[in-house]
């Protein structure tokens, strides 16, 4: 489940209790326990007491939520189902079932029970309290299911003696990132137990969601300062720590990521360091790119159970760290492991696919990359830059067709991104080369690679009309496209214009290395094709070639042949 998901369905173990002052205080160490995300530590004490005090529900119904907590629902059902049995009239473990069944997916057996609940518990406001909680302790919260139970709950506590009603009430507005009708109900929980930490917890996430991280970190302190060894508010505030060492002054962006580690580290400190802890510590590894540290902690993370789901997640994070670590080999072996798992098919998700073509390429395995990568970038499209790095390797490796296949993909799945324009540069350019290196006789029926390559510049200059490379290989592409034996100047537009760019617009960049490389092409292409109509002209851009390249042999033969006095013999052909 999501931490957030996990901070919510917290409150749904702290039922008000009575009982002897001995029991209800044990019974409210299990509870603080659980809050603070000990599970094994609230386990092991829910064990003892279901065992020393048998006929009392309440037991039952604690037990089995931490059962959900941890994602274990065969087992918080087989308790909840004890909890019916040994305290008929208890409405909680009904609740219990029926919450296991949302879980479940099973939404026609949870009204079932959540009906018999309220048979039982009708004037009861924890009844509509947990059911409500229920609704929203899910992947997908039911919103509409969870807020007529949540205010009937706060309607039967007529005298406002629990703050839990008011914090499920908050929870329901803060998860829809309502904000302003969250906020008061927080305080107003706060305002009768001011030790409620999980107020102040929220009240900082809603703040780091806002990226208002200042004022997070300040609300996420008051609950360290009231309880230094409550954990779950380190774990906010290394969450905060790492989204705010994102968004801040580079200078102080490595002490906030060092801060983030170090609060995540006393997270894992305070809890028992069970394995749903290490699993949660591991995830956050992975948000904080921190995959070496990530490598050595899931080594030796294994869940008790072979068939758990949650190993599902640890091979994930194998796999993963390997691939980011650099040793592919192992990634393929644990991606493959991951998706091998048929009984996990639906929990695969974009970036399974993505570590998987990473591992692939890593290994040499290009074509398999690709489709892998583009699967994965297909699921999430947040992804699609990854495929480029494919892309470069193709290029590099003279195979141009692949590659601009390759970064037709790209675009084709994120046209709208604006950063496309580089994109669309080295799918230009990789036509162009395609073209350019394809035997004679295949040119000639394979034109439409260059207009393919002409499409993606025009594109690019659609975004940056002053990217001179882009004007340069459009006159270079229509150049080719020109008839060889009779030329009618395709290109000569675009050469003039590459021309007044880098030495009338942004004269600054004529001096740049390529763009001497471009003024030299540029002018002899203009002077072989003025030389028939105009030989001074001719010689003109000849001579500016020259001044860029004393020793360039293109100009030096032609300025030569149109200096030379008439012959009566044919003349030679200029040279192009």
């Amino acid at each position: 489940m999501k931490t957030i998901k996990k901070a919510i369905a917290l409150s749904l173990g702290l039922v008000m209790m009575g009982g002897t002052a001995s029991f209800a205080q044990s019974l409210a160490d299990a509870k603080k326990a659980i809050d603070a995300e000990q599970y094994q530590k609230a386990t092991a004490m829910l064990k003892t007491l279901v065992a020393s005090q048998a006929k009392d529900g309440n037991n039952y119904f604690s037990l089995g939520n931490v059962y959900l907590l941890t994602d274990e629902i065969d087992s918080a059902r087989a308790v909840f189902t004890s909890g019916t049995t040994a305290d008929p009239k208890n409405a909680l473990n009904f609740v219990g079932l029926g919450h296991a069944d949302l879980m479940a997916n099973n939404a026609t057996s949870a009204k079932t029970n959540f009906d018999k609940a309220l048979q039982l518990g009708t004037k009861d406001y924890q009844t509509y309290l947990q059911i409500g909680k229920a609704y929203l302790a899910q992947k997908t919260p039911d919103y509409a299911a969870a807020l007529p139970n949540l205010q009937k709950a706060d309607e039967l506590d007529a005298k406002d003696k629990d703050p839990e009603t008011f914090l499920a009430l908050a929870d329901y507005w803060a998860m829809q990132v309502k904000n302003t009708e969250a906020y008061p109900l927080y305080l107003r929980a706060l305002d009768i137990n001011p030790t409620l930490y999980r107020a102040n917890v929220q009240i900082g996430r809603m703040y780091k969601m806002a990226f208002a991280f200042p004022e997070a970190d300040t609300e996420l302190k008051k609950a360290v300062a009231g309880d230094p060894n409550y954990g779950p508010a380190y774990r906010e505030l290394a969450e905060n720590d790492q989204q705010w060492s994102r968004a801040s002054d580079p200078k102080t962006a490595e002490a906030k990521r060092a801060s983030s580690l170090e609060n995540m580290r006393k997270y894992l400190d305070l809890t028992d360091k069970s394995f749903d802890s290490r699993l949660r510590y591991a995830q956050f590894l992975v948000y904080a790119n921190d995959f070496a540290t990530l490598g050595k902690e899931v080594a030796t993370l294994n869940a008790p159970n072979a068939n758990d789901p949650k190993n599902f997640v640890v091979i994930r994070m194998r796999g993963y760290s390997a691939v980011e670590n650099k040793d592919f080999p192992q990634g393929v072996k644990y991606m493959e492991e991951l998706f091998a798992r048929k009984q996990d098919a639906s929990r695969v998700i974009g970036s399974d696919y993505l570590y998987l073509g990473k591992a692939l390429q890593g290994t040499g395995n290009d074509s398999l990359a690709v489709l892998n990568i583009t699967k994965g970038v297909e699921l999430d499209t947040t992804k699609v830059e990854e495929l480029t790095p494919i892309a470069q390797k193709l290029f590099a490796a003279k195979k141009y067709a692949q590659a601009a296949d390759v970064y037709r993909k790209v675009i084709s799945l994120n046209k709208k991104n604006p950063a496309m324009g580089i994109n669309q540069y080295w799918l230009g350019y990789s036509d162009y080369w395609n073209y350019a290196t394809m035997p004679k006789e295949k040119q000639a029926v394979e034109k439409k690679v260059l207009v393919e390559a002409d499409s993606a510049f025009t594109r690019l200059l659609a975004i940056a009309p002053e990217t001179e490379a882009g004007i340069l290989y459009r006159a270079r592409i229509n150049k080719l496209m020109d008839n060889a034996e009779a030329p009618v100047g395709l290109a000569v537009p675009f050469y003039e214009k590459y021309i007044e760019l880098v030495t009338v617009t942004k004269p600054e960049k004529a001096s740049i290395p390529s763009n001497i490389k471009g003024l030299i092409d540029s002018y002899n292409y203009l002077g072989a094709f003025t030389a028939a109509k105009d030989k001074e002209k001719a010689k003109e851009y000849f001579n500016k070639t020259l001044a860029l390249d004393p020793a360039n042999a293109n100009a030096l033969d032609n300025i030569k042949y149109l200096t030379a006095p008439a012959a009566p013999v044919k003349k030679a052909p200029i040279k192009k």
